[in-house]
């Protein structure tokens, strides 16, 4: 039977994270302290401080507005073009 894996929050991957660049104890101490591997906790600080200047980035939060808005015109894109299906279908079916 297989174990099924933990899932994490990203706050919590965060909390861990800065509790271990803070280095007020060891890694081993929070591996022990939050039950999780080492390794684990290594990899989300380098993570962590990988993409921590994303926070301070200006261009970011424009990225997602203009993502939405594309996505807004591909769904009103389906709905027009799912009308017309509809449409298709019920002129071609009599």
């Amino acid at each position: 039977m297989k174990k099924e894996r933990r899932k994490f929050s990203a706050s919590f991957k965060a909390k861990v994270a800065i509790e271990a660049i803070k280095e007020v104890s060891t890694v081993q101490d929070l591996a022990s302290k939050y039950q999780i591997h080492p390794t684990q906790i290594a990899a989300w600080k380098r993570e962590f401080l990988e993409k921590a200047e994303l926070v301070f980035d200006k261009e970011a939060p424009a990225t997602n507005e203009a993502e939405n808005s594309k996505e807004q015109e591909l769904y009103a894109k389906i709905g027009e073009l799912q009308v017309q299906v509809d449409f298709l279908k019920k002129v071609l079916g009599k």
